[in-house]
């Protein structure tokens, strides 16, 4: 299993992004690959629609076997290391997953 994340970037607050994820040896299709943010000194966070008040989405294409994370109006404390990786429980537990990938930088500037 592989997971490979691109599409990262220096950007300034407001600005929007779109990250992939694509994967060999796993099925986007399963629905439990999933996008985390590392910062520095923190352990991996778990990045949705929900705990970024709605402005990241996720999508994918399953002919690509391709995950998006569609980030928009990007603020400073969104920068980071954006990682998936493979949640096999279902428990939404960073702690837990597996086959992380390297992570793509994503950097915001105020």
């Amino acid at each position: 299993v592989q997971l490979v994340e691109s599409g990262g970037g220096e950007v300034h607050a407001g600005d929007s992004l779109q990250l992939s994820c694509t994967a060999s040896g796993l099925s986007i299709a399963n629905g439990n690959i999933r996008w985390a943010r590392k910062a520095p000194g923190k352990g991996p966070e778990y990045v949705s629609s929900a705990n970024s008040g709605g402005r990241f989405t996720t999508s994918r294409d399953t002919a690509k076997n391709t995950l998006f994370l569609e980030m928009n109006n990007l603020r400073p404390e969104d920068t980071g290391v954006y990682v998936c990786a493979a949640d096999l429980n279902l428990s939404y537990n960073s702690s837990t997953w597996h086959y992380w990938g390297q992570g793509t930088q994503v950097t915001v500037s105020s």
